[in-house]
């Protein structure tokens, strides 16, 4: 069960080294954002270092890198300084639908057949929402690729894009564009069957707004998020974690219907819940692992 994607810049061993004790379900080496251009080639060869001895710690947290986008022309060299490494996974930035995945997807295979990597092992998420294009070709994810594992949103490129002042309000809760571009995301992920992977929360010192947004992102459908600071790691768990109650009524749901076999619906507590309560509660149990 990944619930919390902790971002980590390529170039720093130490930030990365920490990175892999704070509990973070996966850690993303970045390549993108965070590296100045003239950095990016020590950002590759201290994230394969890093990945090269991470690979083999026990109990590890899942290990990604988020490459720069398709159109940087950095794409490639990301790619030929990480992959001998052997990442769990790739990030790809500034995705834009299906054909992006797909693209990705065939330059992944070429290197997993060069490094002897396991074909097709390498799993990717999309961040498709950070340019206007990318809202649009949503509905291009469901089939694109096996290797597509999750997408997530990000809205601070794409305010960027559209000129915005701002994409949050005074309480913190976001403008009605970029609520959009978040719920589009969730439908997007549903549809593709994959994960959806909540946004940053960049205001790292404020726990109680971290713990309202991730709240909210699991109330309506997010099972992840993803972290820019250590400290925001216990916070996000906690919050992705279904709790006892959550797992008992699921478990109670899934025995009523196991008692009534063939039945569309049956009766619990109360209420007559009908099948997609017992597909909602056959998904608890499995992210909770019961």
């Amino acid at each position: 069960m990944l619930r919390s994607f902790l971002f980590a810049p390529g170039d720093s061993a130490r930030k990365l080294d920490k990175a892999m004790g704070v509990g973070a379900d996966a850690i993303i080496a970045d390549l993108e954002d965070s590296i100045a251009p003239e950095g990016k080639e020590t950002a590759r060869r201290v994230t394969a270092e890093f990945l090269q001895t991470a690979r083999g710690a026990a109990g590890r947290p899942r290990l990604f890198v988020r490459i720069n986008g398709l159109a940087t022309g950095f794409a490639d060299a990301d790619l030929d300084g990480v992959m001998a490494a052997g990442p769990d996974g790739i990030v790809l930035p500034k995705a834009v639908g299906g054909v992006d995945v797909q693209h990705l997807g065939a330059k992944l295979a070429v290197r997993e057949a060069e490094f002897g990597l396991e074909d097709g092992g390498t799993a990717i998420i999309a961040l498709s929402t950070e340019t206007a294009r990318s809202l649009f070709a949503l509905g291009g994810l469901p089939g694109a690729s096996h290797r597509l594992k999750g997408i997530s949103w990000g809205g601070e490129d794409l305010s960027v894009e559209v000129g915005a002042q701002t994409n949050r309000l005074e309480d913190g809760t976001y403008t009605d564009p970029y609520r959009l571009a978040r719920s589009l995301t969730l439908f997007g992920a549903a549809a593709a069957d994959v994960d959806a992977i909540d946004a940053v929360y960049i205001n790292f010192r404020n726990e109680a707004g971290l713990a309202a947004e991730c709240a909210a992102a699991r109330r309506d459908g997010f099972v992840a998020k993803m972290a820019i600071h250590p400290a925001q790691v216990p916070v996000i768990n906690e919050a992705f974690t279904p709790s006892s109650d959550m797992i008992a009524h699921a478990r109670a749901v899934v025995a009523a219907f196991a008692a009534a076999p063939g039945a569309g619906v049956v009766g619990l507590e109360g209420e007559m819940l009908d099948r997609p309560h017992l597909a909602r509660a056959e998904r608890i149990l499995a992210r909770s692992g019961n």
